[in-house]
């Protein structure tokens, strides 16, 4: 994905613009019924982080409560005239919605306020543009990019999104003029990125089946963006993660071995952030990296005790597991950063029977959460029982490395084991079992 005419390229260059003057952003959301003034306040709150990270400032905030969004403007007639007029006083230059905009409603926000309008999903967008680094990270965004451009072609919303500037949702768009105009181009580079991310895919497949043949469990770190869980990484295995406090600053799963404190070693896995409302292109675009969730034997779901709402981010994060078919591997629970917030976690702890506490920072809490991980992993594999020959020290040897020795009897001419073992573990050592039993 190296060639000149990539568009993932053009956009980056085309937009190499001073971060030191950043854009003035007015945050728009439309409360609809069930809305909760509180709840409207928080997501607006999260959307004023999103803009940050994304390198811009919120200078004001507008909220209308409406029975149903205006179809042509998502705002009143009478709101969005006074939008405008928002806007021309605190010299915005983009107004974001907390909402998600329609095509149609984009291109007639612009042509009204006569600045950029975009949406919740494009600033997450654009956040993930300036953290995709790996091919496959910037193919995943592109593709999700594209996904969400090509409706407002199709529908004649010819988007301006500074296109004689960087900003704010607009890290693709300055300098993508052939993008713009050509629908033949967007479909033919959509096929190709699809193709290669399937290619990709069939690669990790390739790599998470050499995985399994080693009889190593799996365990996927999920959790809300910004939660910590590359710090965790980080303080497990001294991977040495980017771990910064900004949201989405992981994007490209990261794998590191793990020994547990019986013994038996297991690869863990960092994965992208989750945040509530998480664009659906991109839980599609980022479906191959996704999966590692999926396809886990446990997840370590990471909560953050500081957040203002950690049992909405639980919530939030346990919707983008159903959504990517993991909310049926089994989960433990950890409240992070005791050290910021002390009384808070143990409130979460006290509701979640079975979640842990610590501090991936100062590493309070880290020795007991290992230990009940190492129970939780033990408790999902089957104990066999195994007969070897004392001329067959190598397969008593595997066993050990392989698995978790419970019991070892010696007997006349064979030891007597009874072992936990993973699926794979058991298969290489089949002809040694006698017998299996569940725990």
């Amino acid at each position: 994905m190296s060639e000149p005419n990539n568009p993932y390229n053009e956009a980056l260059a085309g937009t190499l613009i001073d971060r030191t003057i950043r854009e003035k952003i007015v945050l728009v959301a439309v409360a609809l019924p069930g809305d909760t003034d509180e709840a409207v306040d928080a997501s607006l709150d999260e959307m004023a982080l999103l803009v940050d990270t994304a390198g811009a400032d919120e200078v004001a905030r507008l909220i209308q409560r409406r029975d149903a969004p205006d179809h042509t403007w998502y705002l009143g007639k009478g709101k969005a005239e006074e939008l405008k007029e928002l806007c021309l006083a605190v010299d915005a230059d983009t107004v974001v919605f907390d909402n998600e905009l329609a095509p149609a409603q984009q291109f007639n926000l612009e042509k009204l306020l006569g600045r950029t309008a975009i949406d919740r999903t494009a600033v997450i967008l654009d956040i993930f543009g300036q953290n995709a680094h790996t091919m496959e990270g910037k193919a995943q965004v592109e593709l999700a990019l594209l996904r969400y451009r090509l409706p407002r072609l199709r529908r004649g919303a010819k988007a301006k999104l500074s296109q004689q500037r960087g900003g704010v949702g607009a890290r693709f768009g300055s300098g993508e003029t052939k993008i713009e105009t050509d629908r033949r181009r967007i479909m033919k580079r959509i096929n190709k990125l699809e193709r290669e991310l399937d290619s990709l895919a069939d690669t990790r497949a390739l790599q998470r089946q050499g995985r399994q043949r080693s009889g190593l469990a799996s365990v996927a770190i999920v959790g809300y963006t910004n939660a910590g869980k590359s710090t965790l990484l980080n303080r497990l295995t001294d991977s040495g993660v980017l771990s910064e406090d900004r949201l989405f600053a992981t994007l490209d799963p990261t794998t590191r071995r793990l020994a547990l404190p019986g013994g038996e070693p297991v690869l863990l896995t960092d994965t992208v952030g989750f945040i509530s409302r998480l664009p659906h292109g991109l839980v599609e675009s980022f479906k191959g990296t996704l999966e590692v969730a999926a396809r886990a034997d446990y997840l370590v779901h990471v909560v953050d005790a500081s957040a203002p709402d950690p049992e909405g981010q639980i919530a939030a994060v346990h919707e983008v597991l159903r959504e990517i078919a993991a909310s049926d591997v089994p989960e433990l629970l950890v409240i992070n950063k005791a050290d910021l917030a002390p009384g808070v976690a143990k409130e979460i702890v006290a509701d979640h029977p079975g979640a842990v506490a610590l501090s991936a920072v100062t590493g309070e809490g880290i020795d007991g959460f290992l230990r009940v991980l190492g129970d939780r992993l033990r408790s999902l594999a089957t104990v066999y029982e195994l007969v070897i020959p004392y001329d067959r020290g190598d397969v008593l040897a595997a066993a050990h490395r392989e698995g978790e020795v419970v019991s070892v009897n010696d007997g006349e001419t064979e030891w007597t084991l009874r072992a936990r073992l993973s699926d794979p573990s058991a298969g290489r050592l089949g002809e040694f079992i006698v017998d299996a039993e569940g725990t």
